[in-house]
């Protein structure tokens, strides 16, 4: 479960789209925080502001440091130009890492370092990969910057997960799609979420915060979290009756069941876990995607189809559909022409003789 916000601390998003943050006890004064959230900057802003304290000035990273070349780098074209839930993960990740080593010369940051944390963080796959991703994309930029002469994470790789290995997250079967219905039927709120999910093809983070004012004559337009690109999906009217069955929330099609509030997207995916085990169902969210793209292809959605419906811009995703689909098609052909009648068959069987002879059985 997500930790709870710190009391007293509130935020809005400004007509930019900027995420502000303040304190205010009661019905003070709103007291705002510039430094950056989830900085230890931040937290001794927070801490001045309970105690009617100013806050301290932030400190300046030494020159030449991991701390100061990441600072830097979150100035750059290149990080504004990551999604806000990348930027997120990342920032997160940087947090542990400049605790423990921001004050390090760049000069120390090498190789060894690097195998050094991921292992660390082989218990847990994932976030030794974002790991190593972060820091390399950071000297990537650092490099062209002339801020640094190597990348330290040359050399690091990973090994493909068993789940790699079986092509990533399962695909949810007619089968499993029947289960959850009849385990969920509409009027409930893991239907909403289910549908949402399978006739929008939305990943978590959007599908957590689509909503109504995203609808305008019956389509969907929403500029997605991960990459920022604009999708446009009609609704269908099978997603439509899940809506007006609801239970729907305020500002979002799945709200929090008390209050009807957006849900935060690592909390509708532990919702949705929970919904699938019920039903019988170890699947997951992404699995229903990638279902959704399967039908698409396998209903002859081409590669410019798929990516306009699904978000994708690197021109390679929609392929593994359309492609998969295609062999689908042609293996069915193929073995259409597998299929021998009685007149091109070689060797005559033994009925056919009999019918030669006149009835006789030689």
């Amino acid at each position: 479960m997500p930790r709870p916000r710190p009391p007293h601390l509130h935020h809005e998003v400004s007509r930019h789209g900027k995420t502000v943050w303040y304190v205010r006890m009661g019905k003070g004064p709103r007291i705002r925080i510039k430094a950056t959230y989830g900085t230890p900057d931040f937290e001794a802003a927070y801490q001045a502001a309970l105690n009617g304290e100013t806050a301290p000035e932030p400190g300046k990273a030494a020159k030449g440091t991991l701390e100061w070349l990441w600072n830097l780098y979150r100035q750059s074209d290149d990080w504004r130009d990551l999604s806000m839930a990348t930027r997120r993960q990342r920032e997160n990740i940087m947090r542990h890492v400049l605790k423990a080593a921001g004050a390090h010369p760049l000069s120390k940051i090498n190789a060894a370092s690097i195998k050094a944390g991921k292992e660390r963080r082989s218990a847990t796959p994932s976030q030794a990969k974002h790991f190593v991703t972060t820091i390399r994309n950071m000297f990537a930029w650092a490099i062209d910057a002339k801020l640094a002469r190597q990348d330290p994470t040359i050399g690091i790789k990973f090994k493909r997960s068993k789940n790699q290995r079986k092509g990533g997250f399962p695909v949810w079967t007619d089968e499993d799609i029947a289960a959850f219905e009849r385990r969920w039927p509409r009027g409930t709120r893991p239907r909403v979420m289910f549908d949402i999910f399978l006739y929008t093809g939305l990943r978590r983070g959007d599908a957590a915060r689509v909503g109504k004012q995203h609808v305008r004559k019956g389509v969907i337009t929403l500029e997605t979290e991960k990459t920022g690109t604009w999708v446009h999906i009609p609704i269908l009217p099978e997603l439509q009756a899940t809506l007006d069955a609801g239970p729907t929330g305020d500002l979002a099609f799945i709200g929090n069941a008390n209050n009807g509030a957006p849900l935060r997207k690592e909390v509708l995916g532990n919702l949705f876990a929970e919904a699938c085990r019920a039903a019988g169902i170890k699947k997951s969210a992404h699995g229903l995607r990638k279902a959704a793209a399967t039908n698409v292809a396998d209903r002859g959605g081409t590669d410019s189809e798929l990516d306009a419906l699904f978000g994708w811009e690197d021109g390679q995703t929609s392929k593994i559909y359309t492609k998969e689909s295609n062999r689908k098609r042609l293996a069915a052909g193929a073995a259409a022409k597998l299929s021998r009648t009685e007149t091109e068959t070689s060797i005559p069987s033994p009925d056919q003789k009999v019918r030669a002879s006149g009835g006789k059985d030689e």
